[in-house]
Order: C-alpha cells, then structure tokens, then sequence
C-alpha cells in the first residue's frame, strides 16, 4: 500500500481482563503498520486499569468514572480517536493478523462504503460463523448472516450487506461526522443496527469482508437477562426511529404480527426470566416511544435515497 491511514480501533471494556491478553496481543501484531489503540474502560473492578498501563504502555486508556454501557464507552472512545478509520471490538476477541489490512483494503477500494463488516467466527469452534455481516427483514427483525452455519465457503466472498455487527464494526470517520455516533440511549444491543439504518438512509453501503477474520467469544461479557430487556426495548426503537414512513404503510401488518409473536411467546414462557426480562424491555419502548419520535423527524429529514433502494437491503421475514 502506497498510503497507510490511521485506524483507530476502540474497546469497550469492564471487567474483562482475563480476555484482554489474548485481543491486545492479537492487535499487536497486526501486519498493517499504522494503529492506534484505545481501550475504554466502563470503571472495572477487576484491576484490568492497572494491568492495561502496566503490560501495555502502548495503548490509550480512557477510565470512565461510571459505566456508561456499550454505547456510552465506544462514544467516548470515537471523540478520542484520530483515525480516518476507526473500527468498535469487543473485548472478548481474537484478530487475525491481516484483519486491520483486510479493513483499510476494503475502504479504499470502495469510496462508497461507509462501514466494513468482518466475518466473525467463533473463539472456540473456529470453523463455524459467528457473523457475516448484518441483515434487516422487512418486519422488524435483525440479524447476523451465517449464525451458527459451519464455514464452508459460503461466505467468502465480499457483498453489501446491511450492517456491521458491533463485535467488530468498521467506520469511515466522514460517514460518523455526517450521520452521527451511536445513540447512547440504547445503551447496549442493535445500537449497531441503528446506527447501520441511520447509514443505509443517507446513502452509505456496508462491505462484508471475509479477508477480515476475527474470532469471538460469544456473549461472554454479556447475555441472558440484560440481553433480553435491551433486545425487546430496543428492536421497538429501531423500527420508531428508522423504518420510513412508506415501508410502514406497506409492511406494518407483517411488523405488528411479528411484534405480537415475540410477545405472546414471552407470555407463555413467562417463568423464565429471560422472558419476563423482554417484554418489561417491550413496554419500556413503548413508554419510551415519545423520545425516538423526536428523533426520528432529524433521521427521516436526511435520508438520501429513494425507498426502492432502501427497500432493496431489506430482507424477506425469517422464522
């Protein structure tokens, strides 16, 4: 490569150090020359700020006095960073050492891709997908391509896809100055999504990437409960906020029926927590509904393309 922008990659980080060797090291050995590390620590009380300033002097480390979630953490480290790429990794990763490459490769060969989505397999069964990117059906649901499939192939080939997953997403830092950070209400879940549907509005694309391998530990610093309630408030919020008016009309029974499902499963799976937890994060959408509305004029107000395109990245319902 002739030239070697900087690429700004951020970690949200709490209470995670026993994963932090394995992502830092992997990072560190990147064959892209030009890095610049910053890991955003929501106040961990497992010793990981003295550990990071000891074993690596290297990396910017921001200590948040309170935990400000995913979205409060990767906003602080997206102020900080100076990239002209920067990129969002969870903790509980492991990079391949032509990730960072593959990333910047990907940007400057398609000036109208506004994020770069990696394939994400997982840590501990390396030849099955985590994800390959992201897709968004058109009642409401989102989704990671190839969850859980075997990696046979299938997904080793660059698309547009509809967005990046947040494990590992990638952005172009002129699409963030134009479309805005991640909305620090949703706090933590589909805060990619969103930010994904706010990109796709005003005419950025988003590359899959299979050269950018990355492996995760699924869901091990996150899940269960906490998931539940944020997945239900949230999928709400996605659809308030972002869904335009015009696919409303066209799909808005399909929405509610899917809507009224998950609900109804929750009901009768109501002994379980995890259930209970998702539809006390449905009726906080609903309450919360009010604020994604004033939003939504600003969102709506800068879409660029027309709703036949749009509509072209959505894909069909999926059980």
């Amino acid at each position: 490569m002739s030239e070697s922008p900087l690429f700004s990659i951020i970690i949200p980080h709490w209470n995670g150090k026993k994963y932090l060797k394995t992502c830092l090291d992997s990072l560190l050995q990147q064959n892209y020359p030009s890095i610049e590390i910053i890991i955003v620590d929501n106040a961990s009380t497992d010793g990981s700020q003295a550990y990071i300033k000891q074993n690596y002097p290297q990396v910017i480390l921001l200590e948040l006095p309170v935990n400000r979630g995913f979205t409060g953490a990767c906003n602080a480290g997206l102020a900080t960073a100076d990239g002209e790429f920067v990129a969002l990794l969870n903790n509980d990763t492991e990079v391949d050492p032509g990730w960072a490459l593959a990333v910047v490769n990907g940007f400057q060969k398609h000036p109208e891709a506004g994020s770069i989505a990696s394939k994400m397999l997982l840590f501990d069964q390396r030849n099955h997908i985590h994800t390959a990117g992201d897709y968004f059906t058109i009642d409401g649901r989102a989704g990671n391509r190839g969850v859980w499939q075997q990696d046979q192939g299938d997904f080793d080939r660059e698309a547009f896809v509809f967005s990046a997953c947040g494990g590992s997403s990638a952005y172009r830092r002129s699409m963030i100055d134009e479309i805005g950070v991640l909305d620090d209400d949703f706090f933590f879940l589909l805060e990619d999504v969103d930010l994904g549907w706010r990109a796709q509005l005003a005419g950025w694309r988003c590359l899959y990437t299979p050269q950018a391998v990355v492996y995760h530990h699924l869901s091990a610093t996150g899940g269960g409960v906490t998931a539940s309630y944020y997945d239900g408030r949230n999928s709400l919020w996605l659809l308030i906020k972002n869904y335009p008016a015009e696919l409303w009309r066209k799909h808005y029974r399909q929405i509610l029926r899917r809507q009224a499902k998950i609900a109804f499963s929750a009901v009768r799976a109501w002994r379980g927590k995890e259930a209970r937890a998702h539809l006390r994060g449905m009726l906080a959408g609903l309450i919360g509904a009010p604020a994604q509305f004033g939003k939504r004029r600003q969102i709506q107000h800068m879409r660029h393309v027309s709703i036949e395109v749009l509509e072209a990245q959505l894909s069909p319902p999926q059980d």
